[in-house]
């Protein structure tokens, strides 16, 4: 088994997707979004949300995390991911990168509707969710970066930037220190 060269997680609408797939390519590894997975193997996530419920859901991604983190790469985790108490103890042992972002950034990322716990509520479900899953972001967290205003590409290079420093230090590129 390959543990994954760093696992991206935070709240919807932080950037996971988009910045974790910069990071791989500037670093030349593969990239998996969990979400992507899912999608892929079982329909739109909102659908699996209406038909089997959010347990059902929860239960899918918990496979797709394992079979993930399973591998190399970049890994972008959903923003409940880490809800799991199994997903919880596998992140401890990686490089994990908490991706974060205001309020009002994420205002204009959540439109559309195609985030289930935050369709019907919009920003202020957002923010319920956020100020509910922060202290396990924050446990979980290698390092934190702030994704509200700073372009995707610096971003991404500071990213991979960090990572790069840190895979020489012990192998699991974490860092002897921490």
């Amino acid at each position: 088994m390959t543990a994954p060269t760093a696992v991206l997680i935070g709240p919807p609408a932080a950037g996971k997707s988009r910045i974790g797939k910069r990071v791989a390519r500037i670093l030349g590894v593969p990239f998996t979004d969990t979400d992507s997975q899912i999608v892929a193997a079982h329909g739109k996530i909102a659908d699996i949300f209406a038909e089997h419920g959010e347990p059902h859901f929860r239960a899918l991604e918990r496979e797709a995390v394992r079979a993930a983190l399973a591998g190399p790469g970049v890994v972008s985790l959903g923003g409940g991911a880490v809800l799991d108490l199994d997903t919880q103890a596998d992140l401890r042992k990686l490089p994990v990168v908490l991706l974060t972002a205001s309020a009002d950034a994420v205002r204009k990322r959540i439109r559309g509707g195609k985030r289930p716990l935050l369709a019907s509520g919009g920003i202020d479900a957002w923010e319920r969710l956020v100020a509910e899953r922060t202290p396990i972001y924050e446990a979980l967290a290698t390092r934190v970066w702030d994704t509200s205003s700073r372009p995707v590409d610096q971003l991404a290079a500071e990213i991979a930037d960090w990572l790069a420093s840190r895979a020489g230090s012990d192998g699991s590129g974490r860092g002897a220190s921490e």
